[in-house]
């Protein structure tokens, strides 16, 4: 407890920790809000997963891009001319009603989504001692548990009240909220991006990234299922309103998942942990498709989080024992840009599939995709044996992180 108080009593550590709640809660908000403006508007499912999954291309396309900017240029400048154009997207969309304009406004606002977490994540060893790194990560993690559960709960309960309009404006407000008083912090007006090493080739070109990508897409189309499968299948059932009881336990577990391959990590190497829980991640989604919107769902959703937050730990112990110097965002945003446009388009197929077909088939098509991505990394074990050791602190306190920063902020 008293090395919580030490972090909280530092001016920058608090700063970065208020400054960032309220963007996160945002982005914990947004592909429900979409979901159910369209839907509502249009009346259409289908729909409703298109602007959801062109939102999620456009921010993905361009996660590569802004993660290399900030490698570049810092964070300042980035922080400041997109959340303005972000928050003014989100409220403009809200008052739209013709079904060509709603897909067209989700995009562009998806081109502008402030990197939030790609921010925040290289700040915190300026910020506070190294003696204080660990602890610092568990507050931060408290914090994005809470935004995390929180943000699907209030848009849901939003987007069905009696003002549902009250769902995206609010998402909009928090994120101009959040994103310029973070811009404004002095930490990240004095932070100097990590120096490349010269001559080293583009990240693109390495044998483990590429597996990493072909592994990613195959995770990210069966992702887009999911997103789209549950509301619809909670739509088609008439219990919308528990849909973000399904997506809060999901990101509650999936933090717990986290914190507990924290301590596993210190004992197996990240690459055989991976194999292992990637297994486990295989097992727990194959009855997805069979679960009612009930306590089945329920529980299989809390299980899948479980795994998937101790599956992606060592995955992104792995991307950082492969990753080239001068990389620390740039690895994790062209991944994401990858795995993350394979989301949307899974997310605007799926919307049809729920809609013409079943949103269990949805939910068997992220089931059949989590194996593609096991039978992708068995395939390729060999381009990983770099991260077939144990990790460093450094590494397993970035991996915690990473994946709890992903968890929260999809379309970062």
């Amino acid at each position: 407890m008293s090395r919580y108080l030490a972090i909280l009593k530092i001016p920058a550590a608090r700063g970065l920790l208020i400054s960032s709640t309220p963007a996160r809660l945002a982005y914990g908000m947004i592909s429900l809000s979409i979901y159910f403006k369209v839907q509502q508007t249009t009346g259409s499912i289908s729909v409703a997963g298109l602007a959801v999954g062109l939102n999620a291309a456009a921010g993905s396309i361009t996660a590569g891009l802004r993660s290399s900017l900030i490698d570049r240029v810092g964070l300042r400048i980035p922080l400041r001319v997109l959340t303005p154009l972000f928050a003014f997207s989100v409220i403009s969309f809200n008052q739209i009603q013709n079904r060509s304009l709603l897909l067209f406004v989700s995009f562009i606002f998806g081109l502008v989504s402030p990197p939030i977490n790609l921010t925040v994540r290289p700040l915190w060893k300026f910020v506070v001692p190294e003696e204080l790194q660990r602890a610092t990560f568990a507050v931060d993690t408290a914090v994005m548990s809470v935004a995390g559960v929180v943000g699907p709960v209030l848009a849901t309960t939003l987007a069905l009240s009696s003002h549902p309009t009250f769902a995206l404006n609010v998402c909009g407000v928090l994120m101009l909220i959040g994103g310029i008083s973070l811009a404004l912090q002095k930490v990240g007006q004095d932070w100097v991006p990590e120096k490349k090493v010269k001559g080293a080739g583009h990240i693109l070109k390495l044998p483990a990234i590429r597996m990493l990508i072909i592994e990613g897409i195959f995770i990210g189309f069966g992702t887009g299922a999911f997103e789209i499968g549950i509301p619809a299948l909670t739509t088609t059932s008439h219990v919308q309103y528990r849909t973000g009881w399904f997506f809060g336990t999901l990101a509650a577990t999936n933090i717990i998942g986290s914190l507990l391959a924290g301590l596993i990590s210190k004992r197996r190497s990240p690459l055989r942990a991976f194999r292992v829980t990637y297994l486990f991640w295989v097992l727990v989604s194959l009855p997805l498709a069979f679960c009612n919107p009930d306590w089945t769902l329920l529980i299989i959703t809390a299980l899948l989080g479980l795994f998937i937050g101790a599956q992606m730990v060592f995955y992104w112990e792995i991307v950082e024992a492969v990753r080239p110097q001068g990389s620390a965002a740039g690895a994790i945003g062209w991944l994401w840009t990858f795995e993350g446009t394979a989301a949307s388009i899974g997310t605007m197929v799926n919307g049809l599939v729920s809609q013409h077909f079943s949103a269990r088939l949805a939910l068997a098509i992220y089931s059949t995709c989590i194996i593609g991505g096991y039978i992708t990394t068995r395939v390729g074990f060999k381009y990983l044996a770099a991260a077939d050791r144990l990790p460093t602190q450094e590494e397993d306190d970035f991996a915690v992180k990473t994946n709890i920063d992903k968890n929260s902020e999809k379309n970062n």
